[in-house]
């Protein structure tokens, strides 16, 4: 579980990345402007900064700026509706470890976290963790993005393997459809699509027909 701080005005999207992180296990915290976060960045109680650019009182690259000056080398992922290959350079020559423009998907946020938080992992072995998610018969290598059942490789798509991840990572939950709308398709999902029901049935014939359960009038459940 890691400490996440997310730098971002927009209550929206800042609500919906807590949301999405929280639900990935680990503790996150919300600052609305840039002086606030410049603030909880340098108290050293996080492990990874997710920041917007376009912040009240005191913008982005400010906020990287004085952070990497005060020797700071906590992980940054900018995060912007600025898509510019100048505000690209800026950021990654200011000092971020990766750069996202908005709108975004949760699935290719979540994956960037993993991988900053993964280089932070102690090399003796302390990262398997972040590596791997077993449930059953079904593991997923997060590292290089296979799956396997009962030791046999099966081929997922991308947004197949974000969904598998998320039932992975809460066996035995139900989950609504729109959480996994939330994050798979990111924010801007159509409420009343069925694409989670066809990508569940996807995922039946290649984990398993009985490996994910349909809770009627509640979601779905991945069985252990």
């Amino acid at each position: 579980m890691a400490r996440i701080l997310i730098v971002e005005d927009e209550e929206r999207i800042a609500s919906f990345v807590a949301k999405g992180l929280r639900a990935e296990g680990h503790q996150t915290t919300v600052a609305g402007d840039g002086l606030t976060g410049l603030d909880h960045a340098l108290s050293g109680d996080f492990d990874l900064l997710v920041l917007d650019i376009g912040l009240p009182r005191l913008d982005g690259f400010a906020v990287l700026d004085q952070l990497r000056a005060q020797g700071s080398r906590m992980p940054v992922i900018v995060l912007t509706a600025r898509d510019s290959v100048t505000d690209t350079v800026t950021a990654l020559e200011g000092g971020a470890d990766d750069y996202m423009p908005k709108p975004f998907r949760f699935a290719e946020l979540n994956a960037r976290v993993k991988l900053r938080l993964r280089r932070l992992a102690p090399a003796d072995g302390g990262a398997e963790a972040l590596d791997h998610l077993t449930t059953g018969s079904v593991r997923l290598d997060l590292r290089t993005r296979r799956a396997t059942v009962a030791g046999r490789e099966v081929e997922l798509s991308a947004r197949e393997f974000a969904l598998a991840e998320i039932f992975l990572r809460h066996p035995g939950q139900v989950l609504s459809r729109e959480q996994l709308l939330d994050h798979v398709w990111g924010l801007d999902f159509d409420p009343g699509s069925n694409v989670v029901d066809v990508y569940v049935g996807y995922l039946r014939r290649k984990l398993g027909a009985d490996t994910i359960a349909t809770v009627r009038g509640m979601g779905y459940r991945l069985d252990r």
